[in-house]
């Protein structure tokens, strides 16, 4: 038996009026993944526990059978393990990413925040800003001063780390939350060293306004990389054993930082594809045949994360987002399927997004999100094609942490 988690970051929604009362879900071309809604079990999950932010940091902790109620301390410690950063006692890790500011000439709070990922910039080259700021000698010297260093992260996702920091009672707000909001409610507070990191923000975007590798992307129509944002702060983090806790090994494959560090975290294998960007464009095909490969060299689980439809989601993109979804459907679940098929595995196959993401704020949402649990063995089901309001018609796992059971058959 091989058992396959799917996850579609971001794809669930509430429903949309530009898309005649539709969630994008409903909207889009799913052949597939209504089959397996209607040939297996539809219900709902509630990823996100209550009073911990909506993320895909505490949804898929809990996808993953991880209690974030018991061991979130923040996203940042998990991304760092994707990389192999080690936190010692003291040290806090913080996401730091590059953004877009307008530009205007207001005072830096007045700004607003126009891209939570300059634009979707380019891995190379938001390696090489970031590197650059990080150099820079008057920016060296206040983040020495600071006990700060970064590492980048191949993308606008970069980790940074500070010794010996105090964040009791600190407010750092998700970007991608604030999309098109003036920046001076959302800046670093709540404690002495958040007024370090608000001027580490404000000198960076002094120091890379104007750079010449930005005038250059507007040049081309595209967002500055003008700012560097600091949120999802953390100290360090240990996750119970995948393997002891359900008796299986196997791999996760994404393009994001978090779900492998998640990966391991819980002792699973961490899988990169070439061309795997995260974004519209990734490469699902070589995802698809890495699952394949992990699966057919004898592991029983692979988890296969798509973040295309919260990225679009954030961009404002509705139909990107459609389209990744549609993406899913077509290039990802349904390969999948007949790949299985044709190596003669029995599975079991889950099917969900994370949390939702939604297209009337841009942001996330912790509400309950529909599941697909889908067993070749098995016919009969649901008879209901995949969505929101038919998942709310089937069962409801009122905590996350308890579905990975529902996969393995150890409900």
């Amino acid at each position: 038996m091989k058992y396959v988690l799917v996850i579609g970051d971001g794809m669930a929604d509430n429903p949309v009026p530009e898309l005649g009362g539709k969630t994008p879900i409903e909207y889009a071309k799913t052949p597939v993944m209504d089959y397996l809604a209607a040939n297996g079990e539809q219900g709902s999950v509630l990823n996100v526990p209550e009073g911990l932010p909506a993320g895909s940091d505490t949804a898929i902790l809990s996808i993953f059978g991880c209690d974030p109620k018991c061991c979130y301390t923040g996203r940042a410690p998990l991304e760092a393990a994707a990389t192999g950063i080690k936190l010692e006692p003291g040290d806090v890790a913080y996401r730091c990413n590059m953004v877009s500011y307008e530009d205007c000439d207001k005072p830096f709070e007045e700004k607003r925040i126009l891209s939570h990922s300059a634009g979707s910039i380019e891995g190379e080259l938001s390696d090489e800003i970031i590197t650059m700021l990080f150099k820079n000698p008057e920016f060296k010297t206040a983040a020495e001063k600071a006990g700060m260093s970064v590492n980048p992260g191949h993308s606008f996702r970069h980790i940074a780390v500070q010794k010996s920091a105090d964040v009791r009672g600190i407010k750092l707000a998700p970007p991608h939350d604030h999309l098109g909001e003036r920046i001076g409610g959302i800046l670093p507070s709540g404690c002495e060293n958040a007024e370090v990191l608000k001027q580490l923000m404000i000198l960076a975007h002094r120091i890379l306004d104007k750079h010449p590798l930005n005038e250059k992307r507007r040049a081309e129509g595209k967002l500055p990389a003008n700012g560097i944002w600091f949120w999802a702060e953390g100290t360090a983090v240990k996750l119970p054993s995948f393997a002891e806790h359900y008796g299986k090994a196997g791999g996760v494959i994404s393009a994001v930082p978090l779900c492998h560090g998640i990966a391991a975290l819980t002792g699973l294998d961490m899988i990169s594809v070439e061309g795997a960007t995260g974004e519209l464009d990734t490469n699902l095909e070589g995802k698809v045949d890495a699952a394949m490969d992990v699966l057919n060299k004898g592991a029983e689980f692979v988890a296969v994360h798509v973040e295309a439809p919260d990225e679009c989601t954030h961009n404002g993109d509705t139909e990107g987002k459609i389209k990744a979804i549609e993406y899913l459907d077509s290039r990802v679940v349904g390969p999948l399927c007949e790949k299985l098929k044709a190596a003669g595995y029995d599975y079991r196959m889950l099917i969900l997004s994370d949390h939702k993401t939604l297209t009337s704020t841009r942001g996330h949402d912790g509400d309950a999100v529909p599941y697909i649990l889908y067993d070749s063995r098995k016919s009969g089901g649901s008879g209901l094609q995949y969505s929101e309001a038919n998942g709310l018609k089937g069962p409801m796992i009122g905590v996350g942490v308890e579905l990975m059971g529902r996969l393995f058959d150890k409900q």
